[in-house]
Formats: structure tokens, C-alpha cells, sequence
């Protein structure tokens, strides 16, 4: 197994043990809702300490449940993920191009020819676009 491979499994064990210990432990026993988000939990402390507290703006959109609020922030959450994904797929992907061309400019430098198999001078190998100018 890989360094990269045990430090993922890694990562990805502590994940599920911060998902699962919480529920197995039961740390939210004594709450009437256990696992409430950090808003609600803000708004319940900011409703004890001042009770005529009124908030400065409200909400733009206020979901009519508590389902589609849920699914419209798993949207969010999606959305991100892939714009994310996206963005570390192409530094990857840029990545391995240039190793790759710089492989073949060493591959070139050493015995004269270019990739298609034409010597370094002929007019063939000026045609031959570089990696990263796609």
C-alpha cells in the first residue's frame, strides 16, 4: 500500500469516526432535538440572554420545510464539492501534461528526434503543437 493510499484511509477512517462516535456515545441524548445546526443553537442563546432581541435583516428565502431546506443545502454542498473536484482535476491534469511535455523535450534534447519520429530540423516536427496549447 501507498504512503498516499494509508494517509486517505486514514482520513477517511477519522471522518467516519467523527460521523459515528457522536450518535454511539450519545451526546445528544439530552436535548429534545440533538444534532440541531449551529444557527439554531445561536438563536436559542441569543432568545435566553435577550429576550426582546430582534434580529437585523431576515432571509432572503424562507424554505417552506425543513426537507427542502435540507435538500437545497445537500445541493449546496454538491455544487461545491464539484467545482472542488473539477478545479483539483485540472491542476492534475495540467500537471501530468507538462511532466509529460517536458519528458519529451528531454526525449528530443537527447537523441534529435522529435515524437513523431522526424529529426529535430525538418519542417514535420515545427507542426507538432506543445502539450499546453490546446
Amino acid at each position: 500500500m501507498s504512503r498516499n493510499a494509508k494517509i486517505n484511509t486514514l482520513l477517511l477512517l477519522v471522518v467516519a469516526a467523527l460521523a459515528v462516535l457522536p450518535l454511539l456515545l450519545g451526546l445528544g441524548d439530552h436535548k429534545e432535538e440533538p444534532f440541531t445546526g449551529a444557527d439554531a443553537e445561536a438563536e436559542t442563546a441569543i432568545t435566553e440572554l435577550e429576550p426582546d432581541y430582534e434580529p437585523w435583516f431576515s432571509p432572503l428565502y424562507e424554505p417552506p420545510s425543513g426537507e427542502i431546506e435540507s435538500a437545497l443545502f445537500a445541493l449546496q454542498a454538491a455544487l461545491g464539492a464539484g467545482v472542488l473536484a473539477y478545479y483539483f482535476g485540472l491542476r492534475k491534469g495540467r500537471r501530468q501534461g507538462e511532466a509529460h511535455a517536458a519528458a519529451t523535450a528531454t526525449a528530443t534534447a537527447t537523441d534529435g528526434t522529435t515524437p513523431a519520429g522526424t529529426t529535430a530540423g525538418s519542417s514535420a516536427a515545427a507542426t507538432v503543437a506543445p502539450a499546453g496549447d490546446e
